[in-house]
């Protein structure tokens, strides 16, 4: 048996719904959806950037993970995702067809098109090693953060010196 394995780090967009299965049926819940990939450069000569063939994945994210890109990604979104390159092959009204799969250990939004809010799964198994065993924590009774809008943020080097500070003493930059 081999230990050896494809790994393999994709930056692109989503490009189909994100949907999740086994969820409800008591099955290993599991999340699937396309990832486009295009290579571009920019051509000194014509002065002009070049795009690249798109290259299509299917990305599988399992158990806990899955549910939470289920709850957290849609069609459209920039992503990063790393995982385990392999193929699937089946057998189409065009004949034997072949598709890369990616079977996703991280992920999450490409934060240089926008930013993210990161909310993390409660677990009372929090020492546990097994997503399986892990049971919610039942939040209902904790307060949810607002929304930022876009009027409200301020970029980091925006702030002055003495707002910072109080940051600054707290490990926080």
């Amino acid at each position: 048996m081999s230990t050896q394995s494809l790994d393999l780090t994709v930056v692109g967009w989503i490009g189909t719904e994100v949907r999740t299965f086994h969820e409800n049926d008591g099955g290993t819940p599991f999340t699937t959806f396309r990832l486009g990939s295009t290579r571009r450069w920019f051509d000194r000569q014509t002065g002009a950037w070049k795009d690249g063939q798109t290259e299509w994945f299917t990305v599988k994210v399992w158990r806990t993970a899955a549910l939470n890109v289920a709850r957290s990604l849609r069609k459209g979104d920039p992503v990063i995702v790393q995982g385990r390159l392999s193929t699937e092959e089946w057998i189409s009204e065009q004949g034997p067809r072949t598709s890369l799969v990616l079977e996703a250990t991280a992920l999450g939004h490409d934060l240089a098109f926008g930013s993210s809010h990161f909310a993390r799964t409660m677990s009372t198994a929090a020492g546990s090693s097994s997503d399986e065993t892990a049971e919610h924590t039942d939040v209902t009774g904790l307060a949810e953060l607002p929304e930022d809008n876009d009027e409200n943020l301020v970029p980091a080097e925006d702030v002055a010196d003495d707002e910072a500070a109080p940051l600054a003493l707290a490990g926080v930059r």
